[in-house]
């Protein structure tokens, strides 16, 4: 391996990486316009559709985590670094 390969990995992957988080931050704000006020029983089997939807899986603790977000009206914000 070359000095500097793991700058050049990241530089590889950050669009893609960027585009993931573009794909949850709309799911995040469309369930918070949606939901927002509404009890979080109500909202974390459409945040666990929702999520899977864009790709992946949730731990019941996420879940519920995020899910009171949304209920308190909270913004989740995704980020790449």
């Amino acid at each position: 391996m070359s000095p500097g390969w793991e700058k050049e990995l990241e530089k590889a992957v950050r669009p893609a990486l960027k585009d993931i988080a573009s794909d949850y931050q709309k799911m995040f704000d469309s369930l918070l316009r949606r939901y927002k006020g509404r009890p979080v029983s109500e909202i974390k089997p459409v945040l666990r559709r929702e999520w899977s939807r864009v790709g992946g899986s949730i731990s019941e603790p996420e879940l519920t985590e995020y899910a009171t977000h949304i209920s308190e009206g909270t913004r989740i914000q995704m980020r790449v670094k």
